[in-house]
């Protein structure tokens, strides 16, 4: 028998690709009704999904949560996760009504999976959203979400503002440092994180700069108030500007100017604001917080010399800032001299070390300017000493 005669053509064909479909289902309670309706969509949707050839069940989320909870639900969550990891190709529910809570939060999860190329189908409304029909939902779905978040954002800024008015403070406490909030939701101070506070406004106020401070908090292994062990400048600069560490209370620090991103800003006049005081008990006082918010103004203005140059604030040295030249009055500034290995400490003139202008300031060993002045308060105290005698 020829071979031929037994020989058939199988002309290339890929297998297409079957799609990876998911069923999202919810109700909002799990009364007997509501569990019979769950049953009966995902019955639905599972008949659905085994009648179209490449498509292949991986899945089903179903979440018993109200339309009004504010708990994150769990499916949910699992379902996104799923997307991300490219899990889904489809996702298939019942209705718009059932997919999200609220129309913004459908939008930003229709917005988030078109990203992600996964198409989501409702089957009541027989909408895709990667095609045509898509673009028109997500268009009536971001107009329903921007009057709906308007309308809860006018809402939940007038209670606030009542709120305000009323001296009623609210505060993210789990990232405030050094305090915590009791049964009633007041303030009260946190003993195991108030001494970082306290510590960072001593350190302060006897000269260190900001930077500084935020270095050796990190080399003493002491963490922020979300547990990280990451300090910096800024972090320093926003607990010593604080007026809450002192007992008072500023509301409407910021404000919402885009209620769909949530976008704040910081409050430049445009809304009103309110001052509390003795809103809780203080971490510091008032005197040594004010004292810190002069000392902040001074560094913020250091201007120095006959031209009056600005000078940034360094806080490395104890001497740092204060030592003024008598001749010019432009700040000292500690210098490193090497010679054959051998370092020396000496501070100059600032304006004759830059030479911004003739400065004939004399140059002076650190040693004996550390002498000259325990010299200068030894004879300031006897001084003093003496005439409270007299």
């Amino acid at each position: 028998m020829d071979l031929k005669d037994s020989m058939y053509y199988i002309p290339a064909r890929r297998q297409p690709k079957r799609k990876r479909v998911a069923i999202y289902a919810r109700v909002s309670s799990n009364t007997k009704d509501q569990l019979r309706s769950l049953a009966n969509q995902v019955s639905a949707l599972t008949q659905k999904v085994s009648l179209v050839e490449d498509w292949r069940l991986v899945d089903i989320y179903i979440d018993v949560t109200s339309a009004e909870a504010k708990s994150k639900r769990e499916e949910y969550n699992r379902l996104i996760y799923g997307s991300r990891n490219k899990k889904i190709t489809i996702v298939i529910t019942k209705s718009v009504s059932r997919f999200g809570r609220d129309t913004i939060e459908a939008l930003e999860t229709v917005r988030l999976l078109k990203e992600l190329k996964v198409r989501i189908i409702f089957e009541k409304e027989n909408i895709n959203t990667l095609d045509s029909t898509g673009e028109v939902l997500i268009t009536i779905m971001a107009s329903l979400a921007q009057q709906e978040s308007e309308s809860i954002s006018k809402n939940v800024t007038m209670g606030l503002r009542y709120r305000y008015q009323e001296g009623q403070v609210f505060v993210n406490h789990k990232k405030f440092l050094g305090y915590t909030v009791d049964e009633e939701g007041q303030l009260v101070i946190n003993p195991k994180q108030s001494w970082i506070v306290k510590r960072i406004f001593k350190e302060y106020l006897e000269g260190k700069g900001t930077g500084i401070i935020a270095r050796e908090l990190m080399e003493d292994k002491v963490p922020t108030a979300t547990g990280l062990l990451k300090w910096t400048s800024d972090d320093i600069n926003r607990i010593i500007a604080n007026e809450k560490y002192m007992g008072d209370a500023l509301l409407q620090k910021t404000y919402t100017v885009d209620c769909l991103t949530k976008k704040r800003v910081p409050n430049d006049g445009s809304v009103p604001q309110y001052y509390i005081e003795d809103n809780h008990e203080a971490i510091v006082s008032k005197e040594i917080y004010n004292l810190a918010q002069k000392e902040k103004a001074r560094r913020s203005n250091l201007y120095s010399g006959k031209k009056k140059k600005r000078r940034l604030y360094q806080g490395k040295f104890a001497l740092s800032g204060i030592t003024q030249c008598g001749k010019c009055a432009d700040i000292f500034r500690r210098i490193t001299w090497t010679y054959k290995g051998k370092k020396t400490y000496v501070w100059r003139c600032v304006t004759r070390v830059e030479k911004l202008c003739e400065c004939e300031s004399r140059t002076i060993n650190e040693e004996d300017l550390h002498k000259i002045i325990v010299e200068a308060i030894n004879q300031y105290m006897a001084n003093k000493s003496e005439a409270e005698k007299n």
